[in-house]
Formats: C-alpha cells, structure tokens, sequence
C-alpha cells in the first residue's frame, strides 16, 4: 500500500527567529563610527569658541572607534524594535 504523503511546509517568515542586536550591530558599526566621528569633529571646532582646542580628524576617528560601540548598540536596539513592530511581534 501506498501512502499520500503532504510535502512538508516551510515555516511563515513571520515565525523565524529575529535577527540579535549583536549582529545587527556588526552591520551597523560602520555607519554609526561615522556618524559620531562627523558629530565629535564638529563639536570640537564648536568648542574652540570657549577656547579650547580642536580635534585633529585623526583624533576624532581613533574617538569614534571607542564612543561607537555605545552608539551601535543603540542604533542596534533601535532598528529591533523597528523590524519587530514590522513583523508585528510588537505595537509600535
């Protein structure tokens, strides 16, 4: 005797596991490095009007490896809560 057998179905996307901050931070560094370094340089010539010296653009980059890291993981946990009120795992 033959069995019917169903093929077996893939799972709805809505039902895979949500990418984890952590590697949307990895995706994310580059951008969010950037933007803080953009931000620090510019804060530094704002500041010389108090009289302090600017940053060098070298200094600002070797800061903006450091003060990146926080920054990526709060663009990490920002676009999370955007990709799950997406799916609608959350209510916006």
């Amino acid at each position: 005797m033959s069995e019917t057998r169903t093929p077996m179905k893939k799972p709805p996307a809505a039902k895979r596991a949500p990418w984890p901050v952590w590697k949307l931070g990895v995706l994310l560094y580059p951008f969010a490095a950037g933007a803080v370094a953009i931000n620090v340089f510019m804060l530094s010539l704002a500041w010389q009007r108090l009289g302090w010296p600017a940053l060098t653009p070298v200094q600002t980059l070797f800061l903006s490896i450091v003060l990146g890291v926080p920054a990526t993981w709060a663009a990490g946990l920002w676009a999370r809560h955007l990709i799950d009120v997406a799916e609608g795992r959350k209510r916006g």
